[in-house]
């Protein structure tokens, strides 16, 4: 499927990481990060990421409501081999379809696991919902898939990102969102928030956001400017840059 291009609408994504070891703090989630990079190379606009424990119930509950809102969902986790690797089935049902051995799915295991060896809690990686696309894993053969707006991808780190690689070329891309970083120096964000907030104001177009942090140094700031219009992030930017360099120079006590 080729990729598409919309540059008259927003292309909008939600991650659900699934797994109880991800509540439970057993497991942390580096998928999201990883996720929303990427897809802002594509110009796609991660809006909404949610955790749901291994319980049928709550992750249809989530792909119903997610899947409804955002032009595409990614969910992360449970589709291994163990008793507890439920969404697909989940998806399945959350699609009203039936679900079950998937034969392209079997002759990918079977490149990488002797027959032998292909027992039953290895075959569960190849049971897909009918009418779903295989998520090629070059990873470890396995596969993902994508029904719908959905696209189901493991939750290992370096094998999800495999099947986000393969899946990237199917979706439908935005306008990339172009950024602007000012550091604020040592000026508290009390100094600059009324008049940023007015810099803010005049333009709708652009998103901009102050971030402190702690260092050896103290707390500094950045300020980040997003928008998808190059003209518009300048003359913002500039007007935050005058505001910073006035405060550094205006004589009041930092």
């Amino acid at each position: 499927m080729e990729r598409s291009t919309s540059i008259h609408r927003e292309i909008t994504a939600a991650v659900l990481v699934i797994g109880d070891e991800i509540l439970s703090g057993r497991t942390q989630d580096q998928n999201t990060a990883y996720i929303a990079r990427y897809l802002a190379q594509l110009g796609v606009d991660l809006r909404e990421a949610r955790i749901v424990p291994d319980v049928a119930d709550e992750i249809v509950a989530a792909v119903d409501a997610l899947r409804a809102r955002y032009t595409y969902v990614f969910t992360t986790g449970g589709i291994g081999p163990t008793h507890d690797d439920i969404t697909a089935d989940a998806i399945a049902r959350a699609f009203g379809v039936e679900i079950g051995e998937d034969p392209r799915a079997m002759a990918l295991l079977a490149k990488r696991i002797r027959p032998e060896d292909m027992n039953a809690a290895r075959r569960r990686m190849a049971r897909i919902p009918k009418g779903a696309e295989l998520v090629a894993n070059a990873i470890s053969a396995a596969p993902g898939f994508m029904i719908g707006n959905v696209v189901v991808m493991a939750g290992v780190p370096v094998i999800m990102q495999a099947m986000l690689d393969a899946a990237a070329p199917r979706l439908a891309t935005g306008v990339r969102v172009l950024v602007a970083t000012i550091d604020a120096d040592a000026i508290p964000e009390g100094r600059y928030a009324a008049e940023l907030a007015q810099i803010a104001e005049a333009d709708a177009g652009v998103a901009i956001g102050s971030y402190p942090s702690f260092t050896s140094a103290g707390v500094r700031s950045q300020i980040v400017l997003r928008s998808r219009d190059a003209g518009r992030l300048e003359a913002a930017a500039n007007a935050v840059r005058a505001l910073i360099a006035r405060l550094q120079t205006d004589g009041t006590p930092i």
